[in-house]
C-alpha cells in the first residue's frame, strides 16, 4: 500500500492514542488502518468494505473470548445473548463514538450529507479498524487490550438487567448457522392487567415446529422469554 500523506498519518497518530494501545509502527499498519477508515462514497474500489467483513470475525471472537474469560459461570445461552448486543451496529457505533472515529472517515459528499446513515457507517467504520489493528499480528490480544474496556461495563449492565438480554438475536444465529431458516414468532395479549409480567404470551416455532414459549409484560418480552425458553431447549447441547 502506497505511504500516507503526512496530514494524514498524524490524523490516524491521533487517533491511535485515544486507543491506548502500542502504536509502534512495527504493531500497525497505517495504510490499512486509513483504507479501514474510507468510505464506499470516497472510494468506490479502495474502501472499508473488506475489512469489515474480516472485522466482524474477530470483534465476535473478541467478544466470545472476554465472556469466556470474565463469566466462565454463565450459561452458554447467556454468553450467546450477551455477544449479540456487545457486537450489535448500535454497541460498535457507539464505541465508535467514544473514540470519535467519525472526525478521522474519509466520505463523498454524498454520505456526509446523510445523516441517517452516521450510526450504520460508525458500525462499520469499528469492524474494518478492529480488522487493521488485528491483520498485520494476527494478534487478538492487541485488540482486546482497548476493546475489553468498552466490553465490561456493557457486560456488566446486560448482566444486571437480564431483560435487555437479547435471545431472539442468539436464536436467530444459531438457527441461520444450523438450519439454515428463521424463528417465527405468534404472540398475543392474554391479561388486560397492565404491568402483569403473564399479560403477553408468545411462541417461537422452527421450521414450522414450536420449540418454546413464553410471557411477558409488553409483545417484546414474551417473545425473548419464548426465545430464551427454545435456545436453552435446543441450542445448548
Amino acid at each position: 500500500m502506497p505511504t500516507l500523506p503526512p496530514l494524514r498519518q498524524r490524523e490516524l497518530e491521533r487517533l491511535i492514542l485515544k486507543f491506548e494501545i502500542d502504536a509502534d509502527a512495527a504493531r500497525l499498519d497505517w495504510a490499512l488502518l486509513d483504507l479501514a477508515l474510507t468510505h464506499s462514497s470516497a472510494s468506490p474500489t479502495e474502501n472499508y468494505e473488506q475489512l469489515e467483513f474480516v472485522g466482524d470475525a474477530v470483534v465476535r471472537l473478541a467478544a466470545a473470548r472476554f465472556l469466556w474469560e470474565n463469566h466462565a459461570d454463565r450459561p452458554v445461552g447467556e454468553f450467546a445473548a450477551i455477544r449479540s448486543i456487545l457486537v450489535s451496529d448500535r454497541v460498535l457505533a457507539a464505541i465508535a463514538e467514544s473514540y470519535s472515529l467519525q472526525r478521522y472517515l474519509r466520505l463523498g459528499s454524498n454520505a456526509r450529507n446523510d445523516r441517517a446513515g452516521t450510526a450504520s457507517r460508525l458500525a462499520d467504520a469499528m469492524e474494518a479498524t478492529i480488522a487493521a489493528l488485528y491483520l498485520p499480528t494476527s494478534d487478538l490480544g492487541f485488540v482486546r487490550s482497548w476493546l475489553d474496556r468498552q466490553f465490561a461495563p456493557r457486560a456488566d449492565a446486560i448482566l444486571n438487567d437480564p431483560a435487555r438480554q437479547n435471545y431472539k438475536a442468539a436464536l436467530q444465529e444459531w438457527t441461520q448457522g444450523n438450519l439454515k431458516c428463521l424463528p417465527t414468532y405468534t404472540t398475543e395479549e392474554v391479561s388486560i392487567e397492565h404491568g402483569s409480567n403473564e399479560r403477553f404470551a408468545a411462541r417461537v416455532a422452527v421450521n414450522g415446529r414450536e420449540w418454546g414459549a413464553g410471557t411477558g409484560r409488553s409483545r417484546k418480552l414474551a417473545e425473548q422469554a419464548a426465545a430464551r425458553a427454545a435456545f436453552d431447549r435446543h441450542c445448548q447441547n
